[in-house]
């Protein structure tokens, strides 16, 4: 029998419902792989055993006496540690929340409850979910790639992917700002899907940029991200971001049929610098959509080349003003050596936020000072509305755009990039973000050995079409191998 952990959560549910397996028997196999793997991997920062398996016991408990259940039933799920639960902890990985744990449930992990998930713990993450590495986490842990132990697993959800790709569990959330489900995903070898902004709402994940971030999940396959998007999609009350649009049956549009899909590719996101490697399995993904019957259309993406520094403006700005809250006052790390209340909020933020964040924050609060304010913040939002029209101009034209998810395949952890190199690491990423609308990352093939993935990107509320497309595709390869 096929080990409990290389099943898809579509095949555990259906094995759970079906009483082939016991939720139990499920979580069991998966807390024994954490403890065979997660030494060296590094995916989570905390678990919570006890509950899961007393949690994975009632759903068993449903089945048996012919209750219903949740479209999740017994299905293990791992959540990034910057989404807050009730009475576990909730650091987002920096020393500034140092100790505190949730007093409510994040709306995505109220809907996972409903839906009967059994939520196994927190992934690690770069602090506050700035980074590209998993590499600026105050746990002092070292997340590392499962396919080669000396590279990074990329960020900031690395520990989100990791968990997926080293199967530690079935489903993950991460957070995506500027690239930080999709680039992890991709050097994982594992599927990443960042939503629409508004899609799924965003109470109780911890803010780094408010009009960019957005929570999504990571599976191995299309098919599972279909049925976790199921579940925790829609408008939410307490977020006002979140939009009333309704929320399909994700699973109804896996049809492997994509005859006559108009697929953009944009000639700005073929550059120097791509990696051979990566370019050769993007030229072959393209011929696989050929192959499927999609009509692949050269378009253009102009503003493409300012993303990044439009990124990097507005970002850091939302940050800074997000990051005002942790004053060693109210909760989390609060220095001991201070004699007056100044000296009191210097402290305990010089202490407890880590430096890349103290450099992000630096950034933000300099594009937002007086004299600066209109020549870069400004300025960088009417360059996102010139993004944000590229994109609609593109979607006139074709149904769902094609490119690659990163320059090049996962870097080893001993590359001392600068921080420059690093932001540049997310240059396909962002743009995506800037306009709000959903990208997915797909395995495609490898290189040097590692995983490479393609990005496939919708219009808004188009979560549908990057699906039917992205199940297309990774049937054709599947069948192929």
């Amino acid at each position: 029998m096929e080990k409990i952990y290389n099943l898809t959560a579509f095949e555990i549910r259906e094995k759970i419902l079906n009483k082939e397996l016991t939720s139990e028997e499920v979580v069991t196999a998966i807390f024994n792989r954490i403890e065979e793997t997660d030494k060296e991997i590094g995916s989570f920062v905390s678990l919570r055993k006890e509950k899961a398996l007393l949690e994975a016991k009632e759903v068993d408990r449903k089945i048996r006496s012919g209750e219903k259940v949740g479209s999740l039933a017994g299905v293990p799920i791992a959540i990034k540690d910057n989404m807050v639960s009730i009475g576990e902890p909730s650091q987002s990985a920096s020393k500034i929340l140092e100790g505190y744990e949730g007093i409510y449930d994040a709306t995505v992990v109220k809907k996972l409850k409903a839906a009967d998930a059994i939520i196994i713990g927190k992934t690690n993450m770069d602090e506050f979910a700035m980074g590209s590495t998993t590499t600026t986490s105050v746990y002092k842990q070292t997340t590392r790639n499962p396919w080669d132990l000396e590279r990074v697993p990329g960020g900031s959800s690395g520990g989100a992917a990791t968990s997926v790709a080293a199967r530690q569990c079935f489903i993950s959330l991460g957070s995506d700002t500027g690239g930080s489900i999709r680039q992890p995903a991709s050097f994982c070898g594992v599927v990443g899907l960042k939503p629409t902004y508004g899609r799924i709402s965003r109470y109780g994940l911890m803010a780094f940029a408010s009009s960019l971030d957005q929570i999504g999940p990571f599976a191995k396959t299309v098919k599972d991200i279909a049925l976790s998007l199921n579940v925790i999609s829609g408008a939410d009350d307490y977020d006002s971001t979140s939009e009333e649009v309704k929320v399909p049956n994700y699973l109804d549009y896996l049809t492997g049929d994509i005859k006559g899909m108009k697929i953009g590719v944009p000639k700005e996101y073929f550059i120097e610098g791509l990696n051979p490697g990566v370019k050769k399995v993007v030229d072959e993904a393209l011929e696989t959509f050929k192959s499927l019957g999609a009509e692949i259309i050269e378009i253009s993406l102009p503003h493409t080349k300012y993303a990044a520094p439009t990124y990097y403006v507005l970002a850091p700005a939302e940050a800074s003003s997000n990051l005002a809250r942790f004053d060693g006052i109210r909760y989390g790390h609060r220095t001991i050596d201070a004699n007056n209340i100044d000296e009191l909020y210097i402290k305990s933020r010089s202490e407890g936020f880590g430096d890349e964040v103290k450099r992000r924050i630096m950034i933000g609060t300099y594009v937002l000072s007086a004299g600066f304010v209109d020549a870069y913040f400004k300025k960088a939002q009417k360059v996102r509305n010139l993004i944000k029209n590229d994109f609609n101009e593109a979607f006139d034209k074709v149904d769902i755009i094609f490119t690659p998810v990163t320059p090049g395949p996962a870097f080893r952890l001993d590359e001392k990039k600068s921080p420059v190199e690093l932001y540049l690491e997310d240059i396909f990423t962002i743009p995506a973000n800037l306009a709000g609308i959903p990208g997915i990352s797909i395995p495609a093939g490898m290189t040097e050995g590692l995983p490479v993935g393609i990005q496939l990107l919708g219009r808004a509320f188009g979560e549908k079409d990057i699906l039917k497309a992205g199940d297309a595709f990774e049937k054709a390869i599947k069948e192929r191998v």
